[in-house]
Parts: C-alpha cells; structure tokens; sequence
C-alpha cells in the first residue's frame, strides 16, 4: 500500500487528489454514478413526477417488484441520455439543464 503522506509525480500528498467516482474541484461530474449525479443535479423530485406517471400510466403498482420493473428503463435511458450528452469537463450545471431537458421531454410524451 502506498504512503498517502508521499508526493506524487506532481507535488501533491497522495490521496488528495480527486478519485475515481467523485466531482473534480472544477465541478465536473466525470466518474460520479447516476445516483450521484440525479442528486447532485437537484433532480430527484422531476425525476420522481416522471416516475409517477409511468406507474399512474401503468395502472399502478401490484407487487414491489412492480417498482423496479418501471423505474429500471427509466433511469437506463436517462444514464444512455446522459452518456451521449456529456462532454469531457461538462459542469453540474451543464447536467442538470440536460437531465431537466431530458425528463421534460419524456413527461410531455407520457401527457
């Protein structure tokens, strides 16, 4: 294992620098997971409205497994959406304009 207290290759304490799986100091969401990135994004409640009205559309829940048989497709298609979308060093705030576009142009089709 390797000393965190030692420099790396650019002077910086290892282990200081960010992870894999975390925003960078710019803000960016490279390497941050879907759930990360929906609650970074303040997202969450739109995406929950988009999720209510795939069940109300559905005819409601009959089992909990029900739940994931809807919600799965939904946030495979907003990660595809976000995958294509992204850029190399795109902001949160970049995110979140493309996750709100995303889950409102899936709303308006449902209505």
């Amino acid at each position: 294992m390797a000393d965190t207290n030692q420099p790396q290759e650019d002077g910086e304490p290892e282990g200081t620098k960010p992870q894999s799986g975390t925003a960078n100091a710019d803000h960016s969401v490279t390497g941050m997971t879907l759930e990360e990135i929906i609650d970074a994004s303040g997202e969450f409640e739109h995406l929950n409205e988009l999720v209510i009205l795939h069940i109300k559309r559905s005819g409601g829940l009959k089992s909990p497994d029900d739940y994931f048989t809807l919600v799965t497709p939904i946030l495979d298609l907003l990660e595809r959406e976000i995958q294509v979308c992204s850029v190399q060093g795109i902001t949160k705030q970049q995110m979140k304009l493309i996750i709100q576009d995303w889950i409102d142009k899936e709303i308006a089709e449902i209505k």
